[in-house]
């Protein structure tokens, strides 16, 4: 009996600190999505890169009403021993928790297949809107100024892009010295051929797998917490008169 109060408390704990975080994720991509330009000037010089932020307002809206749910339900569940909440708490976890496995299993297997479908989607939009859409320009010379990449596969992404076709030169971010890592202005066709600057997605492939033990680590204690929340609440469920 003590240990089922035990787990009871830890559980409702556990999921009062999800409710918050899920309140606090509501509240931010509300914030973001109806007032973009207030929320980034708390990043003063640093706003045209954390201009990114505001394209991801809906998503931290959903994410927020998901977290928000999940918490609410675990903690109502565990406090109120109420089987129905504890059960629909154990299926939204569970539910996820298959989401995230097979979004792992398509990235391992079909990482190829997946950068050419992208390759489709984003190269296009390269040569159409930089340089001339200002948040998609922003957003992706944040990526290559951070990954210190050029485009998504190389420097050839610019070729016959309005922004080349205009301004003769291509960004300077394709031409980074690889000796100071330092972007070379003005970046010529020839200069970039030379750079061999890498696309950004086989860059980010690379910075993934140089850092596979975090980034796994992370994965599986994610998992790991997803896990003991679906045994404690079954426990709790199964327990329950």
């Amino acid at each position: 009996m003590q240990c089922f109060k035990f787990i009871k408390v830890m559980m409702i704990l556990f999921n009062l600190l999800i409710f918050l975080c899920g309140a606090a994720l509501l509240a931010v991509g509300i914030w973001v999505s109806v007032d973009g330009t207030s929320f980034l000037k708390i990043f003063g010089s640093m706003s045209s890169s954390a201009m990114q932020f505001v394209n991801v307002g809906y998503f931290l809206i959903a994410a927020g009403v998901v977290v928000f749910i999940l918490g609410f339900l675990g903690c109502y569940g565990a406090h109120s021993e109420n089987k129905c909440a504890l059960m629909t708490f154990f299926f939204i976890l569970l539910i996820i928790f298959i989401a995230e496995l097979a979004a792992a299993v398509v990235a391992l297997v079909y990482t190829t297949m997946a950068e050419q479908f992208l390759t489709l989607l984003v190269v296009p939009a390269i040569r159409k809107d930089y340089g001339y859409q200002t948040d998609f320009t922003q957003v992706w010379n944040s990526t290559m100024e951070g990954l210190k990449c050029c485009g998504f596969n190389n420097y050839t992404d610019f070729n016959t892009s309005r922004f080349v076709e205009e301004n003769k030169v291509f960004p300077p971010y394709c031409c980074i010295n690889p000796v100071n890592s330092t972007a070379e202005d003005p970046c010529t066709e020839e200069k970039a051929k030379t750079m061999k600057v890498q696309g950004c997605f086989k860059q980010l492939l690379h910075d993934i797998r140089t850092n596979a033990v975090t980034v796994g680590g992370v994965a599986v204690g994610i998992a790991a917490l997803e896990l003991a929340a679906m045994f404690v609440s079954m426990y709790l469920y199964c327990h329950l008169q």
